[in-house]
């Protein structure tokens, strides 16, 4: 039968482990199947054919490690074993802070269209905010009324102040300004796209998945939209795990409402996938992405993953409050509507794994690529 689906390897950097996945359209022949495992080198033969795949430079498997050989039907064979040699490091984060400089000057697209939002924006001041909760910290521990009660962030025009999930800007004389206090939605005059809100008369807040920001002298280069969008939330999600030690998320979106509730379980993640593999990315035609990194038969992507549990139409709510209430959860706010495209990524990721990784307990499982 070949590798009638492809394969599937995924690697543990930290502990330089891998789980092979041999993909099958249906439930293996009764007729003998080899499989053979080199250190650079995947062969399935059987049933008259053969099917084999190099590995990408840098992986390295040891044979020697190879256990637990077994079938799972809807999913294939499944075996695990140790790298000879570490992996390939990840590589860093994009981070909005690191890329925003001070005395330079930037351009602001909308993701959606590629349409100009803000032209020739030149930064005196790149500061990060507190977190959201900065406020109530406060009062926690001072022994006297807090001093910041009346104290508000709003930054000059030669400033940028950046957030979990957002940065903001002056307003300045930009057209797009909602010009009345009700409607504080900020939208892309082209395609219509909410990019953020306007937070008072002269601020105005701008989403990190509805902007892009490239210094005046390049060029606006077209991004997939499932692909932007995965690509901005992981890196929220690793940095924040890192600097904060925090490890569940709720998403929320500018309604107010509790979309996705997330546990980020590992960044170091390396999936290697045969192109004939029905992956956790080549779903995303949907949306007419080419996610795939390279056009050859093999791909190969830095991954985080994720638990999720999705909270629409009711859906986990007492588990939405309990983690709504808990300081130890650390809430990401989004537009509503990119809430409901990341909780389409998921679920079209979660379907495409194989079916003995769906779930860990009542949770559904991810792998978002950065």
């Amino acid at each position: 039968p070949g590798m009638a689906g492809g394969f599937l390897l995924e690697i543990r950097r930290r502990t330089q482990s891998a789980l092979l996945v041999i993909r099958y359209g249906a439930d293996l022949p009764s007729a003998p199947v080899d499989v053979t495992v080199t250190a650079e080198r995947l062969e399935v033969s059987g049933g008259g054919s053969c099917e084999a795949a190099a590995l990408p430079a840098g992986v390295r498997l040891a044979p020697s490690s190879c256990r637990g050989l077994r079938h799972l039907p809807g999913d294939g064979l499944h075996l695990r074993m140790r790298l000879s040699l570490p992996p390939p490091g990840a590589d860093s984060l994009f981070t909005l802070r690191e890329s925003l400089k001070p005395q330079k000057n930037y351009v602001f697209y909308c993701q959606s269209c590629g349409d100009i939002i803000v032209k020739d924006r030149k930064f005196l001041r790149v500061l990060p905010l507190p977190s959201e909760n900065w406020s109530a910290l406060v009062e926690e521990w001072c022994c006297h009324p807090n001093p910041f009660a009346r104290s508000t962030l709003h930054p000059q025009h030669g400033d940028c102040f950046l957030g979990d999930t957002f940065f903001l800007l002056n307003s300045g004389n930009e057209s797009h300004v909602p010009e009345t206090p009700e409607n504080t939605r900020v939208i892309c005059k082209r395609c219509k796209t909410m990019l953020g809100e306007a937070v008072s008369p002269d601020t105005i807040k701008y989403y990190v998945t509805e902007v892009i920001i490239q210094p005046s002298e390049g060029r606006f280069s077209a991004t997939p939209r499932s692909q932007f969008v995965q690509s901005m939330v992981a890196q929220c999600l690793v940095e924040l795990s890192s600097s904060k030690s925090t490890f569940r998320f709720t998403i929320e979106g500018d309604d107010g409402k509790i979309y996705i509730l997330i546990w980020l379980l590992n960044s170091d993640t390396l999936l290697v996938e045969s192109s004939g593999s029905s992956s956790s990315h080549s779903v995303f035609t949907l949306f007419g992405d080419i996610f795939m990194p390279s056009s050859g038969p093999m791909g190969t992507w830095n991954a985080v993953k994720v638990l999720y549990q999705p909270c629409i139409k009711g859906r986990n709510k007492d588990l939405a409050d309990t983690w709504e209430n808990d300081i130890g959860v650390h809430p990401l706010k989004f537009p509503s509507e990119t809430c409901l495209e990341l909780l389409l990524i998921l679920g079209l990721s979660t379907s495409s794994l194989p079916p003995s990784l769906r779930c860990m307990n009542s949770f559904q499982v991810r792998n978002s690529s950065y």
